[in-house]
């Protein structure tokens, strides 16, 4: 079987761009939750700092919130994994 340069040119271009995008897709979708952690643990501190007696209230609502932020991180890897191995 013959095979010519342009079907495989549009293969590998195909699997480049599926591998771009799976990249950007877990690169940029942890971004915001690094963020958003970092500004989460800054704020709880400082929180802590000003009302220690609220500290139980306050961590119990911190936790809440990494949940929160983590499952938004784990949405972009499913993307990405999706990128991947899914779409052809």
């Amino acid at each position: 079987m013959d095979v010519s340069a342009a079907t495989i040119a549009a293969v590998s271009s195909d699997t480049g761009l599926r591998l771009l995008g799976a990249g950007l897709a877990a690169g940029l979708g942890v971004i915001g939750p690094g963020v958003g952690m970092g500004v989460l643990f800054g704020s709880s501190i400082e929180s802590m700092a000003r009302q220690p007696e609220m500290r139980g209230e306050i961590r119990l609502n911190m936790f809440i919130g990494i949940g929160i932020i983590e499952a938004l991180a784990l949405y972009a890897l499913v993307v990405a994994l999706i990128l991947l191995f899914v779409v052809k």
